[in-house]
């Protein structure tokens, strides 16, 4: 009979469905990354969303059979080690197809139109104290007819490009940065910031993304372009980030991630100075979580559970 630790069930907000197969089942609000050795002794299935799983972590654990991801992402597991040992790992795929470029969008909108910096004034009695109907404090730009670069081809990044030509947007897909060839419709990484009036982030961390755009990817774009990040935190220099944003070297930026989650003290991106700014908006790892989202997450990570115990894993990365 299989043993299934949960370790952060509090992750998500939906309704988990138990598997169909004989199992014994615990679950844990949130585990701490010292307590998961302890809680996954004796476990054949392992249920995690951003804990670490090293090769010392993974090698502890000798009844492990199956770590299964509820997310997409699975830069905190060692896949080498996992492969070594014969575990499998699998994730989740396709569920945030609607919710993240809504996000992306959102975010898009709000910068484009200044919105916080309208909301600010009205608040503050801009309005009533105006002597037309109306006043024009803050630049107002329309996404139509505008560049958008997006960075990751998979099925978020395609998300965000549907959307983006329904606004009218004229849509780059911008090539693996440093690539030797360029695949058909893709534009050269450098071209691609040049040109961008937005460029929106949608691709994996690994050890060739990280500060994927850093202080030169930020000199190359223009003074008037947006950067949105709903990917992973590190893709960004995030020091180089807050330099360039009061520099003016860019227009502004849309943020759902930071290097580190939760955030330490002491965050480039947590400045009051910085979320002072109405052209830096930043949100907390929500880009995901529309609640159809998290219940079809919730749904396949329990198909994926069936799956491997019927000898057919599937959503395999390991």
């Amino acid at each position: 009979m299989h043993r299934i630790v949960y370790l952060e069930r509090e992750s998500i907000v939906a309704d988990v469905r138990r598997p169909d197969f004989p199992h014994h089942w615990r679950e844990h609000p949130c585990t701490r990354q010292a307590e998961v050795g302890e809680r996954l002794t004796g476990a054949t299935i392992a249920i995690v969303n951003k804990l670490q799983f090293d090769a010392e972590l993974i090698a502890a654990l000798p009844a492990l059979q199956m770590i299964a991801v509820a997310a997409t992402g699975t830069n905190n597991v060692d896949l080498d080690a996992c492969r070594a040992r014969g575990i499998v790992v699998t994730n989740i795929r396709g569920y945030a197809v609607h919710t993240v470029p809504e996000h992306v969008f959102m975010l898009l909108l709000a910068l484009s139109r200044n919105l916080v910096a309208y909301r600010e004034a009205v608040a503050a009695g801009r309005w009533q104290r105006a002597e037309q109907f109306c006043f024009f404090d803050y630049p107002i730009r329309d996404l139509h007819g505008a560049t958008l670069a997006i960075v990751g081809s998979g099925r978020l990044g395609n998300g965000v490009a549907r959307l983006a030509e329904a606004f009218g947007m004229r849509v780059l897909r911008s090539e693996r940065k440093g690539a030797a060839t360029l695949r058909a419709g893709y534009t050269p990484f450098a071209q691609a910031l040049r040109e961008a009036d937005a460029i929106s982030l949608h691709c994996p961390l690994t050890a060739a993304t990280r500060h994927l755009i850093g202080a030169d990817e930020l000199q190359a774009m223009q003074r008037s372009a947006l950067l949105i990040n709903t990917a992973r935190g590190g893709l960004v220099d995030e020091a180089a980030l807050l330099a360039a944003l009061r520099q003016g070297r860019i227009a502004g930026a849309g943020f759902d991630v930071l290097s580190a989650e939760p955030p330490a003290a002491g965050n480039a991106l947590l400045t009051a100075e910085l979320l002072a700014m109405p052209n830096f908006l930043l949100t907390p790892h929500v880009a995901w979580a529309s609640q159809p989202a998290m219940q079809a997450l919730a749904d396949q990570l329990t198909a994926n559970l069936e799956a491997f115990a019927r000898g057919e894993p599937r959503n395999r990365v390991a």
